[in-house]
């Protein structure tokens, strides 16, 4: 969550860059209320306190001079009762103020460029030419079909729209490019490590998915468990509630998982497809590293991503996101967009961001700072998206009879 204690010490500063980012002024004025009303209570618990300390040593100045304590007693014990009380107030009002943090999303840094959506954002820079086609080039979802690699009318008969089934080539290359970037991503110094699909409700609030994004994520009824969205959930939470010694970080990671996500708010043509589905694999980038680094590995997570798309000949662009675009959690994003020939336009296929300490602040997780502890700074991306990626390939690879080419990169990961 943001840092409470900096909202309490520059309000304004603060909620003039959440406002950047599309929070209403409303909510933030209830939460500086709410800080206030803690404040309030916590000063009122430490009046009765110090009232009770002092009536205990009457106890002893009146027990030495032989006086009546009966009355003093009732003082106390009716003190008490109050002390109880604004204990409880204090209490119910830290959880309020608590609830209503984790509900106001990261502020954006201050490089982050001012807009309220996608058509806002800033593109850094283009890799590599689009090919120039002497055909109509077709849609992925029409290539897929005629290939026989994918089949989305089996993928609803088994569960419903928005699922698919790969067959034959089409598997083959989906399992190809999960080992080619998880390969990748460990010649570039990430560990690879394999995690539960599954995670609690604590995993979700660390990394903020909850409890915002609920009616997006698959429960599983009647637990307090829900499959991943991302393995950047997982992942990151493998160091939650810990203090890490600093000459461990940073910490560098890859894992492969498949993802699941409702989805509600997509329509149009991304209903159709591999764009935009419930349930698809991705090979994600975590880092988790001293605030000083965490710049410099942003960048690399950034290259590492787009060179894997360079090494799959695959056109991309590379976009700052501004900040009415950034997630939730945060602070600065760069997506990586690919060329698709067959829609004539560029599509997200990874978005790589940096928190700064907005999750381990949630998730509390420290290194040790001489003789402090600090917070870390956490960072996730794509690299890739596998569904994304099938797709860019089979549009940019197409051949004039329909056929698709493999690129050179993935043919020693197919017999």
């Amino acid at each position: 969550m943001i840092d409470l204690k900096l909202l309490q010490k520059d309000f304004q500063g603060v909620s003039d860059k959440l406002v950047r980012k599309g929070v209403d002024i409303k909510l933030l004025n209830s939460l500086k209320r709410k800080n206030e009303e803690l404040k309030a209570a916590k000063v009122d618990y430490e009046t009765l306190q110090a009232a009770q300390n002092a009536m205990s040593k009457e106890f002893g100045v009146y027990k030495k001079e032989g006086k009546d304590v009966s009355e003093l007693k009732k003082r106390v014990d009716a003190n008490k009762v109050k002390i109880a009380e604004a204990l409880e107030v204090q209490r119910t009002k830290q959880e309020e103020l608590e609830t209503l943090a984790m509900s106001i999303p990261n502020i954006p840094d201050d490089d982050t460029p001012d807009g309220e959506d996608e058509n806002d954002n800033v593109e850094i820079k283009k890799v590599l030419a689009p090919r120039q086609f002497i055909f109509t080039p077709k849609e992925h979802w029409e290539l897929a079909e005629n290939n026989g690699w994918i089949d989305f009318e089996r993928g609803v008969k088994l569960a419903t729209s928005r699922f698919s089934v790969s067959f034959g080539m089409g598997a083959k290359l989906e399992r190809a490019l999960i080992n080619f970037m998880l390969n990748f991503n460990s010649k570039r110094g990430f560990t690879e490590v394999s995690v539960p699909s599954i995670v609690n409700r604590t995993a979700l609030e660390g990394t903020g998915q909850l409890p915002k994004f609920e009616d997006d994520l698959y429960k599983i009824e009647d637990q307090e468990l829900f499959l991943i969205p991302t393995a950047e959930v997982p992942v990151t939470n493998l160091y939650q509630d810990e203090i890490l010694p600093a000459d461990a970080l940073p910490i560098k990671m890859t894992a492969y998982t498949s993802c699941f996500r409702k989805e509600a708010g997509a329509a149009g043509r991304d209903t159709r497809g591999m764009i935009r589905q419930h349930q698809f694999h991705k090979v994600e980038l975590v880092s988790i590293t001293k605030p000083e680094d965490s710049d410099k590995i942003f960048d690399e997570m950034v290259q590492t991503a787009s060179d894997i798309l360079t090494e799959l000949e695959l056109p991309h662009r590379l976009v700052t996101l501004c900040a009415g675009d950034l997630g939730f959690g945060a602070a600065k994003t760069v997506d990586l967009e690919v060329w698709l020939p067959g829609q004539n336009s560029y599509r997200e296929i990874s978005s790589v961001s940096n928190t700064r300490e907005f999750q381990a602040r949630r998730a509390k997780i420290r290194y040790k700072d001489g003789d402090k502890n600090s917070f870390v700074h956490t960072l996730n991306g794509s690299a890739l998206a596998v569904g994304r990626t099938m797709v860019a390939i089979m549009e940019n690879f197409q051949n004039e009879d329909g056929s698709i080419t493999i690129p050179k990169a993935l043919e020693p990961y197919i017999n």
